[in-house]
Order: C-alpha cells, then structure tokens, then sequence
C-alpha cells in the first residue's frame, strides 16, 4: 500500500452505537484507527474488535464535553498518530424538552457536545490535512439538522449548526483538498433513547441500526479524492418518528 493510499481514522463517541459501528467498519477495510470516548471499558473492548482485523487501533478516553481542552487533545492524537485523514464527528447527546422549560446550563451543554466540540476536534485536524493537502471530514449530524421537532429544541439548534458549519467549511477546506460531509440519519436504535436527557417513547425496531448508518460514513470515506458526498439523509423505511 503506498502512502497516498494509507488511511488513519478517527472516530469520537466510538464506544457504542454508530460511532462503534463505524470504526469496526473501518477496520474490516484496513484503517487504522484513534477511538475518542468518554467510556474508557467498552472503548478497549471496541479496539480489541477493531485490532482483531489486523489494523492499527489506539484508544483515546476522553470527555469531548470539556471544550477547553478538546482542541489541544486532538492536536496531540494527530502528532501521535502521525496523521489523521479521516475525522468521524460522531459524538453527541440527545435532549427533549420545550425551548421555555429548557435551562441554561442544559441549553450549553447541548451545544458544547453537539456543536462546539465539533468545531475543536475539526480545529485540532485541519492544520495536518491542509499540510498534506488531503483528508477528509463527516459530521454525523441528524434529520433534525433539516426538520424541528416540538420538544426537541435544543438538540435541533444544535444540528441545524452543525449542518451550518459543515457546509461552511466545506466551502472553506475545498482548495487546501479537504472534503466534508454530512450525514444527517433519522432515527436510529442506539443508547441514545436510554439517557437520562431524553424523554420518547418510539417503536426502536422500525429505526435504523448502527451498522447501516457506519456503512455509508464508510462509502463516503472511501470515495475517490475527486469526488465528495455533501449531504446525505437517510432514514428509516418507516419514515420520521
């Protein structure tokens, strides 16, 4: 494999649900891998999954709710991995609740997760993909980044952003040969319905499962340099919940 052709991903939120799913993904096709995450067991044991199929995978426990500190984090993942091509914004929360019963310190910490801390993992890359002239960034952002939900405030402000900045920087990054994409899936059957930050009752069958949305973040890794997905929304048969 020449070096043009060596792959480095890294993956935050990578120890459950669609960030897990991806970086398996990744390993069967032979990218090496950085796992961010804030549950340091069960991202050793994704990274044992991943390892096994013969790939480079370094772990990296972190909480990426820590804004101050995410952008200098992943400055270093970068220089220890010698460099980073690919960057799976994948981590963040879910939250219910109406914009008026919405406080402030929850409002912030949407946006810290969801947003914020997308832009510094983003900052931490870019100086290493513009110096090689190649790489290439998705954001997983939601059918709520294209479609409000009552009761879903927060959490949409923070996906219409995140789309707002994808599609910002990928203006920006396209002269120095970054690409950027955004993949906007509806609902799917993760954890996310379990934390104590979200209120819903959805049928969790009819939703999608981390596997199939890992497997388009993959297709849009592995397109040819001259060609780029902007943006995909894909969503469960069932349609929007």
């Amino acid at each position: 494999m020449t070096a043009q052709l060596e792959r480095r991903a890294l993956v935050t939120g990578a120890s459950s649900g669609i960030g897990k799913s991806t970086a398996i993904a990744f390993a069967q096709q032979g990218i090496d891998l950085a796992l961010v995450s804030r549950n340091q067991p069960q991202l050793e044991a994704v990274a044992d999954t991943a390892a096994a199929y013969g790939v480079k995978v370094q772990v990296y426990p972190m909480d990426l709710s820590e804004v101050h500190r995410v952008r200098e984090a992943i400055t270093q993942i970068v220089e220890n991995s010698g460099f980073i091509n690919i960057l799976v914004n994948n981590a963040g929360m879910g939250y219910t609740k109406d914009l008026f019963d919405t406080s402030l310190t929850d409002w912030q910490r949407v946006i810290d997760l969801n947003l914020t801390s997308v832009f510094q993992c983003i900052q931490g890359v870019l100086p290493s993909m513009r110096q090689r002239r190649q790489g290439t960034i998705i954001n997983v952002t939601s059918i709520a980044a294209h479609q409000t939900f009552p009761g879903w405030g927060a959490y949409c402000v923070s996906k219409f952003g995140l789309a707002a900045l994808s599609k910002t920087l990928a203006a920006e990054e396209r002269a120095h040969g970054i690409r950027v994409t955004s993949i906007s899936p509806g609902s799917v059957n993760t954890s996310i319905w379990d934390t104590e930050t979200v209120n819903a009752d959805f049928d969790r069958s009819q939703m999608l499962t981390p596997e199939v949305v890992a497997q388009f973040i993959l297709q849009a890794a592995l397109l040819p340099e001259q060609a780029v997905i902007e943006d995909l929304i894909l969503m469960p048969n069932a349609g929007t919940f």
